[in-house]
């Protein structure tokens, strides 16, 4: 029997947009008041997702930053920081706890696989990395992190695309790598467009996506937009949190 689950596209968000959209939904997830959620975006903007606990001057490059107009976010999951453009799909999937195994590794291998097949079927060996990556002859394509709230869970990440691997390079400081023999972000990296020598169609990797999701959670989706209590969540935590200096600085 299929589960009805919802997908929401956000297409062309902001920085503080794509924070607040993922934590509505699963506030909202976690209160009762949103089914089980698939949700794709865009940044519209180039953008620094940083880590909750992450420290800006340890790991990003403000000025360089101010310099090319890169944006900076903190978000509310852990992880480390993150350069993403309009070359990289972002999805976050709100589940109950139920959905998947009780184990935290274990929960994140489930639903990494899932994108990793979803990489699989334009022809390229993706595998899961753990504990939160998809990689392709060791270099990530994807890399992922979880948020949770009562009985519900959050996790979100990127699937690299295409990329501005030189402003990755510029905005990302590599204090934390250096130390493993990686001397820039991007010799850790690759992305779709570079393994299959053609940029693919984004609706063509949602597609995808979509169809391993569907598959692994025996899922039927119904594309919907938010409820009137996610907007308007979303336009507070906007408001009062994402696009706030004291919020996106702390740290």
């Amino acid at each position: 029997m299929l589960h009805a689950w919802r997908l929401v596209d956000s297409g062309l968000v902001s920085p503080a947009e794509s924070a607040a959209l993922d934590e509505a939904i699963l506030e909202a997830h976690a209160e009762g008041r949103a089914p089980n959620t698939l949700h794709f975006y865009i940044r519209a903007v180039p953008t620094v997702s940083v880590g909750y606990f992450q420290k800006i001057a340890e790991s990003v490059d403000t000025a360089e930053c101010e310099r090319r107009g890169v944006s900076i976010v903190r978000r509310k999951s852990g992880g480390s920081s993150i350069y993403t453009d309009r070359g990289q799909l972002i999805y976050g999937l709100v589940v109950h706890q139920s959905d998947l195994p009780e184990d935290r590794a274990d929960s994140f291998r489930m639903i990494c696989q899932v994108i990793a097949d979803a990489v699989k079927s334009f022809g390229v060996d993706a595998v899961y990395r753990p504990m939160n990556d998809v990689e392709v002859d060791g270099r990530k394509i994807s890399g992922n992190a979880q948020l949770r709230r009562k009985d519900s869970v959050l996790q979100h990440g990127t699937v690299v695309v295409d990329c501005d691997m030189a402003a990755m390079d510029a905005v990302l400081k590599v204090t934390s790598v250096r130390r493993k023999g990686i001397s820039r972000p991007s010799d850790r990296m690759t992305t779709l467009t570079r393994l299959i020598g053609a940029v693919p169609d984004m609706d063509a990797v949602k597609g995808s996506i979509l169809r391993t999701f569907g598959e692994a959670f025996d899922a039927n989706f119904s594309l919907s937009p938010l409820t009137d209590i996610e907007s308007r969540m979303v336009k507070t935590l906007v408001s009062e949190r994402y696009s706030r200096r004291e919020w996106n600085f702390k740290f």
